[in-house]
């Protein structure tokens, strides 16, 4: 009796789920698990069988996604080609799930055996059906939103890692919170801050494996020291920490390695508190066969190494690629990239490890595409320089010679204004690139953002100096931003590049600059995401655009692809934002944050999209045209950062002050000392302008709008 009653609820709950599928259009195979059947038992078991070897099984098939690339080499190459040339362009929406969110949306989906895994803003998480898009749990860390400020470039999250059972997430405020991957509830939490005077933040995803979880953190704008650090999976306990940078060397080194980098700095400064850097704030990636983990290191703090270091040095380990001992956290090797970083040359960006050949012999590498414009190819075994060719138009150095140290432009370490390329934006930032063994390709999100960087005459650290951009707010850079208007141009592309030969094979030209990371997969595709707001595929041999679909806002994630009961989807989590998203953008759409997922033959409808909303050209706010010359200053000093010129920007996911009502510009002394939007991530000015500042800041804003207002 109980086996016919337990045939027939599995047959109304089967029936229950064709119903849900038809109305949704999408015709998949019987037999798969259903949303009822996701209970936190069954999630606990799937989740618990999730470790290291688990992992690399799984880059056999891809048939899941259990990293947020991929597999441990980050190579976002899937081995899944259900969808290919042939059939991508019958992808249609599968569902969508609403994140919530209004700021940037920075990580890849993370799913297993059809449970999904992903962050929005403000560290929140979200588990998901992937079968359905329907929530099973979300979990906030509670973030104080007030605390926006202390991170350079938006309260954005990179994505989760999963271990036995636990998904661990890095909180924007620096805690590192391990949860139960069934329940959402917290299981243990971690500060992982070496102290609490610096603006460190935690924007990068963790990296689980061996019964460790490592993470580092963000903050060299503010002269925060950069570290990483692992975790004991199962209690939080710390198990080993390498810092980038020496510390104060009147005091003993942690290790060798920092004794050797002392040697590389000029101690007159002090930089150990009013400077140094180097924070590994994204990229890890784990090596399992040689036991390695290689970190990408941060920029320099203060950025101007004159200021920071003014006898000269490479200032070690700056803009390095370092490998440590996975097992104790011991420095093994490193080779740097830019050495004595100068421009916000970072090299945090993502990394790839991959066997190629190269002059007929087999390779272990690590392909590379950091901020300073050269793709480079080193032999992760030992570190050893195999060649660097830049992959865009540079003009800081002219190539790299064979010990591989740059051949430097003397002008670029001037002390006349420079127009950086490229800028600090990076030839390529965080948005992840991925690698296809079939075409041999790298397929790279690169760009230019033009600044121009005019080196500081009286740098002060941390003073809120008018026209020192974000001083109000703690930045440090050495430098004063488009103080000279910069010409270099702006763009932004997706290159297919070959780094055997080290050239570009086929390129495509966006619209804009920051566009999302990409996947390529076994059916020939490359996915990526566009800042004017839409998903695409190409072909991943000659790059013809073969399907896209609009995505209501801007995308600068990356996506991932996996198998659900035979059916291959395609989900990628849109929210415009990140640094160059707080201010500009290329859609007059602006969405919240949203999860899109495809399969081919779906046929869900999109959701309603939301238009950008601008009040028009800021007119009618009365002022002193004596108080603007200071007002630029403060402006520059406490509200560019985040706002952009008024009228000029056209303002990203924070709005710009130009098109706002008047009203809100009038009564500003109310919105930066306590004000309403507090709650959204606005500072509280309190102690750090004086009301007749803000006097001074209204009287520009008015008057840069009348300034661009076109004349009748």
């Amino acid at each position: 009796m109980e086996v016919r009653q337990g045939v027939h609820r599995a047959r109304v709950r089967s029936a229950v789920r064709a119903v849900a599928i038809l109305c949704m259009g999408l015709a998949i195979p019987a037999g798969g698990t259903t949303a009822e059947e996701l209970t936190p038992d069954r999630i606990k078991a799937t989740m618990s069988a999730v470790d290291s070897a688990m992992i690399k099984a799984n880059a056999a098939t891809s048939k899941d996604w259990p990293t947020i690339g991929l597999d441990y080499g980050e190579t976002r190459f899937s081995k899944l080609d259900k969808i290919n040339t042939d059939n991508v362009k019958e992808l249609g929406l599968a569902w969508s799930y609403n994140l919530e969110s209004e700021r940037g949306i920075e990580a890849t989906p993370v799913v297993v055996d059809g449970i999904m895994y992903q962050t929005a803003s403000w560290s929140v998480v979200h588990a998901i059906d992937a079968r359905t898009g329907k929530k099973i749990w979300t979990f906030d860390p509670g973030v104080k939103r007030e605390i926006g400020y202390k991170g350079c470039c938006d309260v954005v999250n990179r994505g989760v890692a999963i271990y036995k059972g636990k998904v661990f997430v890095g909180a924007y405020d620096g805690r590192l919170i391990a949860l139960d991957a069934a329940t959402g509830q917290k299981v243990w939490e971690k500060d992982t801050l070496i102290d609490h005077e610096h603006s460190y933040t935690i924007t990068g995803a963790p990296r689980a494996f061996n019964g460790k979880v490592v993470i580092g953190q963000g903050g060299a704008e503010y002269g925060a020291r950069g570290y990483i650090t692992a975790y004991d999976t199962e209690t939080g306990n710390q198990l080993w920490r390498w810092f980038t940078i020496p510390g104060d060397p009147s005091k003993p080194f942690e290790d060798e390695s920092m004794a050797a980098a002392a040697k590389t700095w000029d101690p007159s400064t002090k930089y150990w508190i009013n400077g140094g850097g180097g924070t590994p704030w994204d990229t890890i990636t784990y090596d399992p066969d040689l036991n390695m983990v290689y970190l990408g290191t941060g920029n320099g703090a203060p950025w101007n190494r004159k200021i920071r270091s003014p006898s000269g040095g490479d200032n070690l380990y700056l803009a390095s690629i370092v490998a440590l001992n996975a097992d104790t956290g011991k420095y093994i090797w490193h080779y740097q990239e830019t050495p004595g970083d100068h421009w916000d040359y970072t090299s945090t960006q993502p990394m790839i490890l991959a066997d190629i050949t190269i002059d007929g012999a087999p390779r272990k590498v690590i392909l590379h595409a950091p901020k300073n414009g050269f793709f480079f190819v080193i032999d992760r075994t030992n570190g050893k320089f195999i060649s660097a060719k830049n992959f865009v138009d540079v003009n800081w150095a002219t190539g790299y010679d064979a010990n591989g140290r740059p051949i430097e432009v003397p002008a670029a370490r001037g002390d006349d204004p420079y127009d950086a390329v490229p800028g600090p934006y990076g030839a390529h930032n965080w948005h992840p690139m991925s690698f296809n063994p079939q075409t041999g390709l790298v397929y790279l999100p690169a760009q230019n953002i033009p600044v121009n960087l005019t080196p500081e005459k009286n740098f002060v650290n941390n003073a809120p100096t008018p026209g020192k951009f974000g001083g109000v707010t703690a930045w440090n850079l050495g430098f004063a931003l488009n103080a000279t208007p910069p010409k270099a141009p702006a763009f932004g592309r997706l290159l297919a590049w070959d780094p055997v030969q080290q050239k570009e094979v086929w390129r495509i030209e966006h619209a804009s600059p920051w566009n999302g990371g990409t996947l390529t997969t076994a059916g020939n595709l490359v996915f990526q995401g566009t800042a004017d707001g839409r998903f695409v595929a190409y072909d991943a041999r000659n790059g013809k655009m073969l399907w896209e679909t609009p995505t209501g806002t801007g995308v600068v994630a990356a996506p991932s692809t996996y198998m659900i009961d035979g059916v291959q989807y395609v989900s990628i989590a849109v929210g415009w934002g990140g640094v160059y998203g707080l201010a500009a953008r290329a859609t007059e759409l602006r969405t919240p944050g949203t999860i899109y997922t495809f399969a081919v033959g779906a046929k869900a409808k999109l959701p309603e999209f939301v238009k950008y909303q601008t009040e028009g050209l800021l007119q009618g706010v009365k002022y002193d045209p004596k108080d603007v010359p200071e007002g630029t200053a403060l402006y520059v000093a406490a509200c560019a950062t985040c706002h952009g010129v008024p009228g000029v920007d056209r303002g990203g996911n924070i709005r710009n002050l130009g098109y706002v009502p008047a009203e809100e510009i009038t009564k500003l002394k109310d919105i930066v000392f306590n004000g309403p939007f507090r709650d959204r991530g606005m500072p509280d000015f309190t102690g750090k302008l004086k009301e007749e500042d803000v006097v001074k800041i209204q009287a520009f804003i008015q008057a840069t709008a009348d300034a661009i207002r076109p004349k009748k």
